[in-house]
């Protein structure tokens, strides 16, 4: 097992990573920005080194610094959390290219699941369902790319090989709007992801946001540890998750999970991975695979007792995996909300420093946060300052702990969506469950948020 593990993020994740090294008996090191000393992982890590000012391409996402860092206090991997610099596949490359273990999958399989086309033309070969479309980028012929979206049938949707995050998509519904969209997503692909390369899919009206949560390992092995249901969403970002998904009978989540396994072991991944579908009518619609810990993670470890961190780290050290697939048991039902540092009505950031804070407890409730009274939240990265994650025996019981758990919950100083949470979790249709992804948005625009 390594002996010290540089981790190269902050907030929560950076606890968590923190906790888990802590428990394995797994020194730390902490790299921060200049804006982040204070955070609580950075006190406790074992060292702690700063790795530029607080702006995240000259701290965070600073290969050399994080590399150098590693280096000086003598650390033997590195792990990425998520975010930042977790799907880098040049990150993972000189992470290993000079002599430290890269925690997560090979540079490769970063590289082959990162880019759209290749991804779901993997995903074909390996019998995973795909949303009828283009299947490899599109072409300059404008004639040829209208035959083909009129073939699929309108709507449909652009998006960029690179893309991410909700940017780099358009949504086409007539002919006369197809040449002017491609154009259009061709340029910000290119802007924002350094690449132009296009794609084109049937765009599924009311799906629902399903993920499968798989590890494997070095040896051959691969396990998924069932779905989460994500289609609680704002502008394509998730907002509130739980496991398992409503609805999801136990022979869909046989069969879609164990295409999944096969698939980690056929491309030869390691780590931890979520295959990321829409599900509408009854069917899985694969969309891409994030290689790297999700920030909803803690719902699977609720349902599964399975330390997901825990397993990315044995994996990396070379490990087998501790589980097989017949020892993965579901155990009642886990909804987890994002606390964001926000304003809860137009979502403006709200920095600055909490006055008063107080975590909700009891049994089922578990909160991943940084935050304490008197943690000044920086303007400079991601508006999340934690999570508040419920588990009960069923769907109903976990509602009933996490309302309870909203309600304790105090953050005083700043704005937060909080307000938010208590909102959708007294929602009647988020309460029958099976919401699908437009549902929160179109609930915000008839409140007029």
């Amino acid at each position: 097992m390594f002996e010290k593990i540089v981790i190269a993020n902050r907030g929560e994740i950076g606890l968590r990573i923190l906790r888990c090294c802590s428990e394995m008996g797994i020194k730390t090191i902490a790299v921060h920005s200049s804006a982040d000393r204070d955070l609580i992982h950075v006190r406790l890590a074992d060292e702690s080194v700063c790795i530029g000012p607080p702006q995240s391409t000259e701290s965070y996402l600073n290969i050399p610094a994080i590399i150098s860092a590693a280096e000086v206090t003598d650390a033997v991997a590195i792990h990425p959390g998520y975010g930042f610099l977790a799907e880098n596949a040049d990150f993972a490359d000189r992470v290993e290219q000079s002599g430290f273990v890269f925690i997560g999958p090979r540079p490769e399989t970063i590289r082959l699941m990162g880019d759209k086309i290749s991804a779901i033309e993997t995903m074909i070969k390996y019998g995973i369902p795909t949303i009828p479309g283009s299947d490899g980028p599109l072409s300059d012929d404008p004639g040829k790319n209208l035959e083909l979206a009129r073939r699929i049938g309108f709507p449909v949707i652009i998006k960029a090989a690179g893309g991410g995050g909700g940017r780099g998509m358009r949504v086409v519904y007539s002919d006369a709007a197809l040449g002017n969209a491609i154009a259009m997503t061709r340029a910000e692909a290119e802007s924002a992801f350094g690449d132009g390369t296009v794609y084109l899919e049937k765009f599924l009206e009311n799906p629902r946001h399903i993920e499968f949560q798989v590890l494997a390992d070095h040896h051959g092995n691969a396990i998924h540890l069932c779905e989460r249901d994500c289609s609680m969403q704002r502008r394509h970002q998730k907002v509130v998750e739980e496991a398992p998904a409503p609805g999801i009978s136990d022979e869909a989540r046989h069969r879609i999970g164990e295409l999944c396994a096969k698939a980690c072991r056929e491309i030869g991944y390691r780590g931890a991975g979520t295959f990321e579908f829409l599900y509408q009518d009854g069917e899985f619609y694969f969309i891409e695979m994030n290689t790297r810990l999700q920030v909803e993670h803690p719902i699977t470890e609720n349902i599964t007792g399975v330390d997901i961190v825990k397993e990315q780290i044995r994996i990396a050290a070379g490990e087998p995996l501790s589980y097989k697939q017949e020892d993965i048991k579901i155990n009642g039902h886990s909804i987890e909300c994002r606390i964001n540092a926000e304003d809860p009505v137009n979502f403006t950031p709200s920095p600055g420093q909490i006055t008063q804070y107080h975590a909700p407890g009891g049994p089922g409730i578990r909160v991943d946060s940084h935050i304490y009274n008197g943690y000044k939240v920086p303007p400079y990265y991601d508006s999340m300052i934690g999570k508040i994650i419920a588990h009960g025996e069923d769907r109903q019981s976990a509602l009933a702990r996490m309302r309870t758990a909203l309600s304790e919950l105090v953050i005083e100083g700043i704005a937060t969506n909080v307000p938010l949470h208590r909102d959708i979790i007294v929602d009647a249709a988020f309460q029958a469950g099976g919401t699908n992804i437009h549902y929160l948005e179109k609930k915000l625009a008839d409140a007029g948020g």
